[in-house]
């Protein structure tokens, strides 16, 4: 018998289990979010802990991934060194991940920093750094001795000229780093330069024209282990006909002869030797051509296209993202033969809106399909087939061999019809700038404008204008009249080709601005495109705006009058914004001493605390109706609230976003609206309906601004206590009056209606 005393021993404790951290998530589309979860549920599975970082928005977005993960981080994966610092913190404070890894191409550059910097395998950041950059690409390949296309990195259409003089065509034109085909396109020579160059996501920049090389389409698809590749297995592609170069199906394993196949395996791991690298997952794209194999793009992931489906299914046992992590754990790895086939195959319906689908519930009730989707219905409009991006559903399926995979593929997507009208062609986009001078000069704290750059954008058909925004730029406010430009041109390009997709023509410009915002496109930018792409969709409806986006009627407008820094006060009753923030303040107030008329005063953020102490008992004994972003220091507020009662204390500079807007409501009680600050009337209608629902004070202001924007903004003057919109006064010769109307009476952008009545 053990007499030794009883003792209360500890519990034992266990150190965590591994994790992974998955940088850069899951994109929005189906296919990234799949795979995402995948990766996330085999890590799982070998009981590693989980940790996704992605862009804020984006995590808000794919929520099957974030409910997939253990934790979630919002990094900013688009800037490798902010990850690799935030993940060396984390592993600072005991937070250190065994895997790093990635799924998504624009995330890998931060995969392989942050893995250097936690000393965990990875691949070289330098190398992954060479084969996102194609033309670094090539040229690393040829000299290692594998053939390659010529190919020049070009600024402008003079520079792919004259490369077109000294190569033998015919040639591709494509973005220097892309994906998904977009804006990949085939030229047979100089005539075709204009129209492939249009079709770039960033005319401004830099982008490759490479010779077009002639032959069968291949991707080989693997993993490495211990360092060294392994081919899992070579897939078959299939593409429209040029001039565009997007995939319309896979199929895998290719139906190649054993030398072949030998060869293409051979070539691709010697490839990936020499580019160093050792780590993950690969997809290697090639051509057969008569003169042998021809390398074409890189990747450090998984192919697109459902391959991480079609693998599992032709490698019975296959856990492709679980191979990695046994891989860097030390687990035994055996990696499976391909015994069975798969392929994929995309839905090609012709532009148009649709307006019946049949087929597709037989469709996805087939016994051999491992995936199905469809992104289209009655209503919806489909703009044709020239990027992955552009793609509307897919089919995967199993099979005994590669022959019959594809043939069940094109069987199934062909049993799906697809009825087709048609609807307006996409409007093209004219934008110009001009200079043009002030009336007269504008002074307020601490700036005097003279000229403004006014922006406008034109959407046309035919010839004819259907939709048309028009800003002012104002360099002393930050706003680059050319950076807005060439910002709201892309965008606006971008958006042109989604503009009729779906019944509801508002939805895709909300969308694709909600997504400029998120990219960080101006909002100067997005705001001009927004006024013209909302004209056109009004005048497409028949109706103003303001009744398209169901707003109240907004009636008579009535001005303050505002008097910039050193003009003469007007004492005619007018309400009056007076611009303070200068040295003469004291003076100026004492000289509105006695005034009958509502004041509001707006210092821009003018003031500190001495500035405050000094003036207020000014301040309190005018008792401004409003008092605009008095000081500089938000903590003065509360104070300045409780001594001015009866006053309306608004925030104005810096309130640019939802969140900023919470603050100033939280903050001051209210807010001034300015779209080209939010980016629209969209993002400032949202705002406005914020502040009202929590009883904020509401005004509606402007920059200096051409006539037609401030037409746009007192669209929403029905939501707002005070309107601030005579900006175009100074910027036209409109009249300076004390109230306008908005003339409804044509679709589109109402135009301001000046009253025979209203005093000069």
């Amino acid at each position: 018998m053990n007499t030794a005393p009883h003792t209360h021993s500890q519990p034992e404790s266990h150190p965590p289990s591994p994790e992974l951290l998955l940088i850069g998530g899951g994109g929005a589309m189906t296919l990234s979010v799949d795979v995402a979860v995948q990766a996330l549920e085999q890590a799982r599975a070998r009981g590693l802990r989980t940790h996704v970082t992605n862009l804020g928005d984006t995590l808000a977005a794919t929520p099957a991934v974030t409910a997939a993960a253990g934790g979630a981080s919002a990094v900013d994966f688009t800037r490798p060194g902010d990850t690799a610092d935030w993940a060396a913190a984390r592993a600072a404070a005991g937070e250190r991940p065994a895997v790093v890894f990635g799924v998504r191409e624009m995330a890998q550059e931060a995969v392989a920093e942050t893995a250097q910097a936690l000393a965990l395998p990875g691949n070289p950041p330098a190398a992954v750094r060479r084969i996102r950059t194609k033309d670094a690409c090539r040229a690393a390949l040829a000299a290692a001795g594998f053939r390659q296309p010529a190919v020049r990195l070009c600024a402008d259409e003079a520079e792919a000229r004259a490369f077109l003089a000294g190569s033998a065509g015919p040639w591709v034109v494509k973005p220097r780093d892309g994906a998904d085909s977009a804006g990949v396109r085939k030229v047979t020579g100089v005539d075709d330069l204009p129209a492939a160059l249009a079709q770039l996501p960033d005319r401004e920049a830099p982008f490759l024209v490479e010779e077009f090389v002639e032959g069968a389409e291949f991707s080989v698809e693997g993993v490495f282990l211990d360092g060294t590749p392994r081919v899992l297995a070579v897939t078959a592609k299939e593409k429209l006909e040029p001039p565009y170069f997007v995939e319309i199906g896979h199929v895998l394993p290719a139906g190649l002869p054993e030398d072949t196949r030998r060869e293409i395996e051979h070539t691709v791991t010697a490839a990936l030797t020499a580019l160093e690298l050792r780590f993950g997952l690969f997809h290697v794209e090639l051509w057969l051509t008569a003169d042998g194999i021809v390398l074409g793009e890189v990747h450090a992931r998984i192919g697109g296209g459902w391959i991480h489906r079609m693998l599992p299914h032709a490698l019975p046992g296959l856990e492709l993202y679980g191979t990695v992590y046994d891989d860097v754990l030390g687990h035994p790895v055996q990696l499976p033969a391909a015994t069975r086939a798969a392929a994929t195959r995309y839905f090609t319906p012709p532009a148009g809106r649709v307006t019946a689908v049949e087929g597709w519930d037989e469709l996805r009730s087939h016994p051999s399909v491992l995936h199905a989707e469809l992104h289209v219905a009655p209503g919806d409009v489909v703009s044709g087939f020239r990027s992955g991006g552009d793609r509307v559903g897919a089919v995967v399926v199993g099979a005994d061999t590669p022959s019959e995979a594809r043939e069940l593929a094109r069987r199934l997507v062909d049993s799906v019809r697809f009825t087709i009208e048609p609807v307006e062609p996409a409007p093209e986009v004219s934008l110009t700038l001009e200079a043009r001078p002030l009336t007269s000069s504008f002074q307020i704290s601490h700036m005097t404008i003279e000229t403004v750059d006014i922006l406008r954008l034109r959407l046309l058909a035919g010839g004819a204008t259907v939709g048309e925004g028009e800003i002012a730029a104002d360099s002393g406010y930050g706003q680059d009249g050319p950076a807005i430009a060439a910002e709201a041109e892309l965008l606006a390009r971008a958006l042109a080709g989604e503009c009729d997709r779906g019944a509801d023509r508002v939805a895709p410009v909300r969308a694709r601005l909600e997504k400029a915002a998120a990219d960080g496109v101006s909002a100067p930018a997005r705001m001009l495109v927004e006024m013209a792409f909302l004209d056109r969709a009004a005048r497409l409806a028949g109706v103003p705006v303001w009744q398209l986006l169901r707003l109240p009627e907004p009636g008579r407008v009535r001005l303050l009058h505002t008097v910039p820094i050193g003009e003469e006060i007007p004492l005619d009753g007018r309400p009056l914004k007076i611009k303070l923030g200068g040295p003469d303040d004291e003076q100026v107030l004492r000289s509105l001493v006695g005034v009958d008329a509502p004041l509001i005063l707006d210092a821009n953020r003018g003031w500190d605390r001495q500035d405050w102490e000094r003036l207020r008992p000014l301040v309190t004994g005018l008792a401004p109706a409003v008092l605009e972003d008095p000081v500089r220091d938000p903590a003065l507020l509360p104070e300045i609230r409780a001594a001015l009662p009866g006053t309306a204390v608004l925030l104005d500079e810096g309130v640019a976003t939802p969140a900023d807007a919470e603050f100033a409501v939280r903050a001051a009680g209210g807010l001034n609206v300015k779209l080209m600050r939010f980016g629209g009337l969209l993002p400032a209608l949202t705002a406005l309906t914020g502040a009202t629902e929590q009883g904020a004070a509401r005004m509606l202001g402007c920059f200096l601004e051409p006539p037609r924007a401030i037409a746009y903004a007192a669209q929403l003057a029905g939501l707002s206590d005070w309107s601030d919109l005579d900006g175009h006064f100074w910027v036209s010769d409109d009249p300076a009056v004390a109230a306008y109307e908005l003339d409804s009476s044509s679709p589109g952008i109402p135009r301001i209606a000046y009253g025979t009545g209203d005093p000069a």
